[in-house]
């Protein structure tokens, strides 16, 4: 990020390590806590460096059941350098009434419930950066809704919990041998709420590419920054399978 162009950038969207133990090829999940808390206010201040000043920074990131406090830490510290404009949940796994839908990964605890959503918190540099809720919403059950309340189209705001449940996978090898892979849908979300034509997308944590095949298919210009040669070669081959159709 230090050799990109200041206020050059549209849409940040990252999900990095967790500091919760994951495996990478290339990287220690496991800092002393305030070490981390100081690493990720330097990756921040990257960020900030190179959004415009209506873009949004959408940073998805998630505690432990022995260590829930880690990202209310993080976001109290980002109030230096940003607004909290939104709190999304996103939700893996659901249950209503007697039924499940989505991704469910069970814990044996006796003290713990599962954890079935992690954060995606949005963040900008003014806190009044408009955002194209329509374009991210979905259409209403109650179709008389749209006549009775003035809607011109089928359309209203997701709202912020997002049930965006992982794509089947049958091993490792379908998550492409990364420990904190998300959904395409989950980024694609966030650059239609985000609402700009043709914009520049930055993911600082890229691993295998998430971020910028959910761009690839968005008609967005997308950016990426990894550190580890491998996942950076299967990003390049998804990304060329989308570019291929």
């Amino acid at each position: 990020m230090k050799r990109m162009t200041p206020e050059n950038v549209d849409v940040v969207i990252t999900s990095p390590p967790y500091n919760i133990g994951l495996g990478y090829r290339s990287y220690e999940d496991r800092l002393d806590e305030q070490a981390y808390l100081d690493w990720m206010m330097d990756v921040a201040r990257g960020v900030r460096r190179v959004m415009r000043s209506d873009a949004s920074f959408f940073l998805n990131i998630a505690g432990t059941s022995t260590e829930p406090w880690l990202p209310f830490e993080l976001a109290v510290r980002l109030r230096e350098l940003f607004v909290l404009q939104n709190h999304i949940s996103w939700v893996k796994s659901i249950a209503v009434e007697d039924d499940s839908f989505g991704h469910f990964k069970p814990v044996n605890s006796g003290r713990y419930i599962n954890r079935n959503h992690e954060h995606l918190f949005h963040l900008t540099l003014s806190g009044d950066v408009k955002v194209d809720r329509l374009g991210a919403g979905v259409p209403f059950k109650d179709k008389s809704n749209i006549a009775r309340r003035g809607h011109a189209q089928d359309r209203r705001c997701r709202g912020d919990t997002w049930f965006v449940p992982y794509e089947t996978v049958r091993g490792r090898d379908e998550k492409f041998n990364h420990p904190g892979t998300f959904p395409v849908a989950l980024p694609e979300l966030c650059i239609r709420l985000h609402g700009r034509e043709n914009p520049r997308v930055l993911d600082p944590f890229m691993g295998t590419g998430t971020t910028l095949v959910a761009a690839q298919r968005m008609g967005a210009q997308g950016i990426g920054i990894e550190i580890d040669p491998a996942y950076a070669t299967i990003a390049r081959a998804r990304l060329k399978s989308e570019l291929d159709g």
